[in-house]
Order: C-alpha cells, then sequence, then structure tokens
C-alpha cells in the first residue's frame, strides 16, 4: 500500500471548508469509538450539537447490536456528529441515519464519481460490496449519528470480504480531507432538511433503496423471523414487510439481520 495513500487528515483545511451545521470539528488519532465518546460527553451534560469527531483509528468502533469493528489506521474516515433533535417530532427521528446515509451517496458522488446505494437500515452499497455502515445512538434530546466509509481499507485487512473501498471499485482513492468535508457539507444538507421535515428527502431515499420491492427475511432479538416482500419506509424510517398475511413495520432497531430471502 503506498502510504501517500493514507496521509493524516489536514484538521486545519477541513474546518475552514466547513461551515453550520458544524460548529466544531475535532480530529484525533486514535479512540476506542466515536460514537461512544460522543455519547459519554452528552451524558456528562455537554451540548454535543453540532459537533463533530473524527479519529484517524477506531479500534473498538461498534456497528449495530453491539457489533464491534476495527479498520487499519487512515483507511477509512471514520466519524461521529451530534445533532440537537428537540425540536423534531420524535417518530421522526429514525430517519436522520436514513438521511446520513442519503449524504454518504452525495458525497461519493460529487467527490469521486461513484454510484452507490443504501441498504435499509445502515449499509451503503457500491459495486458487490459495502462502501460504508452508519449507525445513531440517541443522547438524552441529541441523536449521534456514526458513519464509517471505506476509503483504501481492504476486505483482508478486516476480515470482512464483502467489505469494499475506492481501490477496489477501480476509482483513483480520494484525498480524505477532501471527502471528509463535501461528506461533512452533504450531510449537514441532508440534517437541515430532516429537521424541516423536507418530504424530498424520504421521496429520494425510497428511490436509492435498493431493499424496497425485494424480498427479504428479517431476524429479530430471540430468533424470530419475518419473511416477505419490502414494500416501502414508513414515515419514522421503518421497514414495512408484507408477509402475505399483513404488513409489518419494523425499525432498525428491532432488527438482528435483514437480509435477501432467496
Amino acid at each position: 500500500m503506498d502510504p501517500n495513500l493514507r496521509r493524516p487528515l489536514n484538521a486545519t483545511s477541513l474546518r475552514s471548508a466547513v461551515g453550520p451545521p458544524w460548529r466544531h470539528i475535532e480530529v484525533v488519532d486514535e479512540t476506542g469509538s466515536t460514537n461512544a465518546d460522543l455519547v459519554s460527553r452528552a451524558s456528562a451534560g455537554e451540548d454535543i450539537d453540532g459537533v463533530v469527531l473524527i479519529a484517524e483509528h477506531q479500534t473498538a468502533g461498534r456497528g449495530r447490536n453491539g457489533r464491534t469493528w476495527a479498520a487499519a489506521p487512515r483507511a477509512q474516515l471514520t466519524l461521529s456528529v451530534g445533532v440537537g433533535a428537540a425540536d423534531v417530532p420524535t417518530p421522526a427521528w429514525g430517519w436522520l441515519p436514513l438521511a446520513a446515509g442519503l449524504a454518504v451517496v452525495d458525497a461519493v458522488k460529487a467527490n469521486a464519481g461513484v454510484a452507490a446505494a443504501l441498504k435499509w437500515p445502515n449499509d451503503v452499497l457500491a459495486g458487490d460490496g459495502k462502501l460504508a455502515g452508519i449507525l445513531s445512538e440517541v443522547a438524552g434530546q441529541a441523536i449521534v449519528v456514526g458513519i464509517g466509509l471505506n476509503v483504501t481499507l481492504r476486505g483482508d485487512e478486516v476480515g470482512e470480504p464483502l467489505v469494499t473501498s475506492f481501490a477496489d471499485l477501480g476509482v483513483a482513492a480520494p484525498d480524505r480531507t477532501e471527502l471528509a468535508a463535501e461528506l461533512l457539507r452533504r450531510l449537514g444538507q441532508r440534517v437541515t432538511g430532516w429537521r424541516a421535515g423536507d418530504q424530498r428527502l424520504m421521496d429520494e431515499y425510497r428511490s436509492c433503496c435498493t431493499t424496497i420491492g425485494s424480498s427479504v427475511r428479517a431476524v429479530l432479538p430471540g430468533g424470530r423471523e419475518i419473511v416477505g416482500a419490502a414494500l416501502s419506509v414508513d414515515d419514522q424510517g421503518r421497514m414495512c414487510i408484507d408477509t402475505g398475511r399483513e404488513v409489518v413495520a419494523i425499525s432498525a432497531g428491532d432488527v438482528v439481520h435483514l437480509r435477501p430471502n432467496p
């Protein structure tokens, strides 16, 4: 691996390139989990609205349902943002991580010309693999949204063959500082739309979501399964599945796995 492809982020350039709603951007060399750090700060009484925490290396990154994730240093963009949610109706909170997925799709298209799609609830797909993952956690009246976007990460570095990156897609690896700035700008736009209740956000998500229209198997805690056709995503960000007997709406927090049903 060419070391120039994994250069450190330029925090000064990043801060000058990104504006509201992000009011504080912090870049650290290493941490366990950027999500855990921001949740901890919120629990301690800190106002995390508009705070961005980026780690060059996460040693205990978290996925959904407590799954852990660690990647090679500077091979990804690993960041978490704090978003104040007090003025947004609680039923709409489930749409924020979906809006973040749209922001990733926007950013990789604008910055690298990569066409990506969304798998409900938290994956960004490109080619035959997973380009990014998203995790949101409620912290009082704020929501922490974490994004892990693969830049030069290889599947063999993390033991995940379905991981993909720009290199795997045959695209020159973008400058991570420029990509981070693009992602934060796009995410800021999506957060603003989410706070305003912009219906276009929902329409655009539904048009980008490859889960809709497919046959799926949703595995819930305790081993319960829901099998059927994924119809749409409702106004609370839940996936609606037609089992043939009824339509069941499941939230991201309800699902252990959502997989295609052969």
